[in-house]
């Protein structure tokens, strides 16, 4: 847990000092701070850091309080207990259209790696939601302090990443977006290896701040500091401490 929360910390610090227009001005050292390959690259292993945070602590929860949700023969009751390892596959099959989607500039492919996103977090909701509830209902105690947080905080951000994603986010920014490039072909998808080439050696150059926009800002300066101490808070190991 600790490894997995500093190789998130870790990126989201590279981000953070390289999109800084007075280090980007350096050459070479451009194209490393900001090829769009290289930080997808980076993002691979960030993105499945964080995943795998949230579902181990949720399997340790299950495992330290012997906890199974109702209905264990049925088929719910098997989906519950395996919808962390949902999610990481989800997260991990979403890197592939990540990284195609840079490539070939495909809103599409996009579009599916955060609908991946969407529903590896909605299929641990109930999860979320059984364990807050039972967690909720024994006496408080210090060895339940980890996990009583861990509950909360989990469900807080499922609840809100899942609104958010069915609200808003699918399908208003993603799908919308690539059903206009299908109907148009407008930007036009790239192929062959002048795509893999432009995908790294071109890069994102910084930008004032007036334009990014004031809500793109807010959006994604929130939604990434969240991420990273929520990480950080991950790190602990949320579990049943051992009594003094």
């Amino acid at each position: 847990m600790r490894i997995m929360g500093l190789v998130f910390a870790v990126v989201a610090l590279y981000r953070a000092i390289f999109v800084s227009r007075y280090l980007t001005q350096m050459g070479w050292f451009d194209t490393l701070a900001n090829s769009s390959l290289i930080i997808r690259s980076f993002a691979v292993f960030a993105e499945m850091s964080f995943t795998g945070l949230v579902a181990f602590a949720m399997l340790r929860f299950n495992r330290d309080l012997a906890f199974l949700p109702a209905r264990r023969q049925a088929v719910l009751g098997l989906f519950l207990r395996c919808s962390p390892y949902v999610l990481i596959f989800c997260i991990f099959s979403a890197q592939f259209f990540a990284t195609t989607g840079l490539i070939t500039k495909s809103r599409l492919a996009f579009a599916i790696e955060e609908t991946l996103w969407f529903v590896g977090f909605l299929a641990i909701l109930p999860l979320a939601a059984l364990q807050f509830q039972h967690v909720r209902k024994q006496q408080a105690t210090a060895e339940l302090s980890l996990l009583r947080s861990f509950t909360l905080v989990n469900l807080g951000w499922c609840v809100i990443y899942c609104t958010y994603g069915a609200v808003f986010h699918l399908p208003f920014e993603y799908w919308g977006a690539a059903f206009e490039q299908l109907h148009t072909g407008v930007p036009a998808i790239k192929t062959g290896w002048s795509a893999v080439s432009d995908a790294l050696l071109i890069v994102n150059p910084s930008r004032q701040y007036g334009d990014w926009g004031f809500a793109f800002l807010l959006w994604h300066s929130a939604y990434f500091s969240v991420c990273v101490w929520l990480a950080l808070f991950l790190m602990r190991g949320p579990r049943l401490l051992p009594k003094e």
